[in-house]
């Protein structure tokens, strides 16, 4: 039913519908951002997961050098019990405490390295 003074869809003279008014530019350019946004939102999902192994990856390194230098630390605590006994005993035993004094140092630089 068409009322006097309306054009076609009941649009005033003049008027035109979305899709002969440029709706149709709209929703292409609207299609083209939201696939933008999908890409990227992609890459930085992918990028959010690789991060999170790297992560784990070197907490468990950490883990690892953590338990790495307690054996170590327990290794050269000995050694420095081995060494304060030896160098209360009898001048006899001074090459065995040069020995031992020299291993510690190696194992203390081999350390900073």
């Amino acid at each position: 039913m068409r009322r006097a003074g309306l054009g076609e869809g009941g649009l005033p003279p003049g008027h035109y519908s979305y899709a002969n008014s440029g709706y149709s530019s709209f929703e292409e350019e609207n299609d083209r951002l939201t696939e933008s946004l999908r890409t990227k939102v992609t890459a930085i999902k992918s990028l959010s997961i690789a991060i999170g192994h790297e992560v784990k990856h070197q907490n468990k390194m950490l883990a690892d050098m953590d338990s790495e230098f307690d054996s170590t630390t327990g290794f050269l605590s000995k050694t420095m019990g081995r060494l304060k006994v030896l160098s209360r005993g009898s001048q006899a035993k001074l090459p065995a405490l040069h020995d031992a004094f020299l291993l510690l140092c190696l194992l203390l630089s081999f350390m900073d390295h």
